[in-house]
This record gives C-alpha cells, structure tokens and sequence, in this order.
C-alpha cells in the first residue's frame, strides 16, 4: 500500500472550510425557504429544474440528476410537491415504470413567491461577501470538481 499524501497545513484549512461552508450556508438556505416559503431546499431545487426544463416537464430520472440527489429523495419530495399542487406527476407513454414530473402553474407560481427571498440569502450568506475575483476563481474551481464528478 503506498503512503498517503497527506493535505498540507494550508490544503486542510481551505478543505475544512469549503466544507464548514457548504454545510452551514445549505441548512441556511434551507432555514430561509422553510421560514419564508414553507419549502425545504430540496423542493425549491426540484421547482426550479422543472420550471427551466422544456415544457416544464422533466422524467424522474432526469429530476433526480438535474438535483443532483437520489432517486428516492426525489421521489419522497415528489409526494409533498404533488400533495401540494405544484408538480403533477403522469405517467410516461413509452415506458410503463417511467414518469414524468410536470410543473403546475401554481407551482411555477409558488417558486416565484419564494425565489427573491432565496436570492436575498444567497446574496447576503455567499454572494456579497466575495469579490468579483473570488467568485470567479469559486466558480472555476468547483466546476472543475463537478466536471471531475459527474
């Protein structure tokens, strides 16, 4: 087995801060939309795949990649969205275990009761503290690590 290359002092601290970060900003974000939009996180992230997908319509499948989450998390929030009349779900035509996720006008409606709020938090917990070169070389970065991994 060969030695591990450990981080260096300065390697750890920007690792153990991306995801101090990352952890703290998403259950802020997740705070703000239950508080102000009684949607959690991963319902305003299905809202918005679907309302930028053609016809406003997407496979599971897709929805479940388009997130980036499992399939069950997706299905699980599908329920609630459903229950609440913002996606309608139909079955798929040319695949009788497949289905599709349609995003209801109260639902696109919904997504743009909470989408300022969201945008005034990630704004003021991510956006507006970084400067134009940090955001740029943020976002060089970790495209890179989503090309790497997806």
């Amino acid at each position: 087995m060969s030695t591990p290359r450990w981080l260096s002092d300065d390697e750890y601290a920007a690792w153990r801060a991306y995801l101090d970060a990352t952890r703290l900003l998403l259950t802020a974000l997740d705070q703000q939309l239950v508080r102000d939009a009684g949607l959690s996180f991963t319902d305003f992230e299905l809202l918005v795949a679907l309302s930028e997908a053609p016809d406003r319509r997407l496979r599971m499948s897709s929805l479940a990649d388009a997130v980036m989450t499992t399939r069950s998390a997706v299905t699980r929030a599908m329920v609630r969205l459903v229950d609440a009349g913002w996606v309608k779900r139909t079955p798929c035509a040319d695949d009788k275990r497949g289905a599709w996720a349609n995003l209801t006008e109260a639902g696109a409606a919904k997504l743009a009761e909470a989408a300022p709020g969201h945008v005034e938090a990630v704004r003021g917990d991510l956006v507006d503290l970084l400067d134009p070169a940090e955001l740029a070389a943020l976002a060089s970065g970790f495209t890179k690590v989503r090309q790497r991994l997806a």
